[in-house]
């Protein structure tokens, strides 16, 4: 890996600049008006966080309908790893377009989808023999593997994590953590899931290690549950909505044996983790576990709708025919695009794209930690980093410092975004093929920012 990020794609985007350019004010009139016509047709539950709409998107720039150019650093949640409008997969869903957009897998089957599920057999964590469903979105792949862990282990109790986010149907409505806004008004929920406390090392007990966490964690489900009773256990390698939540060394190394002694599965939410975002193919490779099953979405794909659920032959297998399945899921333009954007990966080792990523941002980061007392702690890992927000002098939250963050950041023509439980967490996901140069220059924004308002 060469000592500075340049964009070494086979092929350079399109028509963009790769540059932050400001010809207005954010959002400007045209963004404004769309917005009131949004008003009028769109339903008031679908939120929007930055209120600036987007004509055309290519590398690690957005440009808006008023012709400002935005640095994302946030890659449609961890979405565009690749970035915008790379040529080969434009080509490639082009390309599939032309031949056929539709036929449904489960009535007449096509190669794109085994290429996938093959390519996830490689990449997945674990050697052992696999098998692939394909879907439309992470939340029905976590829903899925649900559905898989209760029918091969003939249990029904699903264990997940306080912090937890895992999707916004009801069964993962269930085994998010998060009220409001993902459960607020829409319960019942599925039964039989049961929260315990994560690891959180910036909240939990001084010196707490992983593996006490740990058993903080299993100690409630033999006592609330029953061990013989669990299905799976279901966590988040790096949790996301949460507040990208690194969990202490040896917390996922002991979840992952306590399911192999008690007959569980371990399912991992790679959804927003996965394809080299964090500085390895999945995050579960940073302390070499191994999953019994695993979900995937939107980095898969470069903003195609696909997500995947990979998992052991004898799991997977388990399943009577039928028993899986959806009318788009695996869809062939989809498909197209994820092998395009693996072989994009793979060309250009993205993994150590997302580590030096990590590399050059942490002095701009570690800095704001060490001079601005609003910054309780820097954390992620890869291309997946975080600052926690709090009042000086307490871990009391501060979701109103993080939001005016992420708007000064936007009028100044950076694309940042927040998560958290407690909504005060700024996160940065930025398309791992950005330029060296122009990631410095969102962290020099960001950190301006971030010093005059916590000031």
């Amino acid at each position: 890996m060469a000592d500075s990020i340049s964009n070494t794609q086979p092929e350079a985007p399109g028509s963009i600049a790769q540059e932050r350019r400001l010809l207005g004010e954010v959002p400007g009139p045209r963004s404004r008006a769309l917005q009131e016509r949004r008003m009028t047709v769109v339903a008031r539950g679908v939120g929007s966080s930055l209120p600036v709409y987007i004509q055309d998107a290519c590398g690690a720039i957005l440009r808006d309908v008023d012709g400002n150019q935005l640095i994302d650093l946030g890659s449609g949640i961890a979405v565009t790893g690749i970035g915008h409008a790379v040529p080969a997969v434009s080509r490639a869903i082009a390309e599939q377009a032309e031949r056929f957009v539709h036929t449904c897998f489960m009535i007449t089957p096509y190669e794109g989808y085994l290429e996938v599920c093959e390519q996830l057999a490689q990449l997945t964590p674990g050697r052992h023999e696999k098998r692939s469903a394909l879907f439309n979105s992470g939340a029905e792949a976590v829903e899925n593997a649900v559905k898989v862990a209760r029918y091969a282990t003939g249990r029904q109790a699903v264990v997940v994590l306080e912090h937890a986010y895992h999707g916004r149907t009801n069964l993962t409505m269930a085994l998010t953590a998060k009220h409001q806004p993902y459960k607020a008004g829409f319960g019942p929920f599925a039964p039989e899931v049961y929260r315990v406390p994560a690891s959180y090392p910036l909240r939990d007990p001084d010196g707490m290690t992983g593996e006490e966490a740990a058993a903080r964690a299993l100690g409630k489900v033999a006592l609330q549950v029953g061990s013989e009773s669990v299905a799976c256990v279901v966590v988040e390698p790096i949790q996301g909505e949460g507040g990208f939540v690194v969990p202490a060394p040896g917390f996922l190394p002991a979840l992952s044996r306590w399911c192999q002694e008690h007959g569980a599965l371990l399912v991992a939410d790679e959804v927003q983790t996965g394809f080299a975002r964090s500085g390895d193919w999945f995050a579960s490779d940073h302390e070499q576990v191994v999953p019994d099953l695993v979900t995937t979405a939107k980095g898969i794909a470069a903003g195609m709708p696909l997500a995947g659920l990979t998992g052991r032959a004898e799991l997977m297998d388990a399943v009577h025919v039928g028993g899986l399945g959806g009318t788009f899921g695996g869809n062939p333009v989809a498909c197209a695009a994820a092998l395009a954007s693996i072989d994009t990966m793979r060309a250009g080792d993205y993994p150590a794209r997302a580590r030096k990523i990590e590399l050059v941002s942490e002095p701009y980061l570690a800095g704001l930690a060490k001079t601005c007392p609003a910054v309780a702690e820097v954390r992620g890992r890869g291309a997946m980093l975080a600052m926690e927000l709090v009042r000086p002098g307490t871990l009391e939250p501060d979701a109103a410092l993080a939001q005016a963050v992420a708007r000064a950041c936007l009028t100044e023509g950076v694309v940042v975004l927040t998560c958290g439980s407690f909504g005060n967490v700024i996160r940065l996901l930025p398309p791992l093929s950005i330029d060296e140069a122009l990631l410095v220059e969102g962290l020099e924004v960001l950190a301006s920012v971030v010093e005059r308002l916590a000031s």
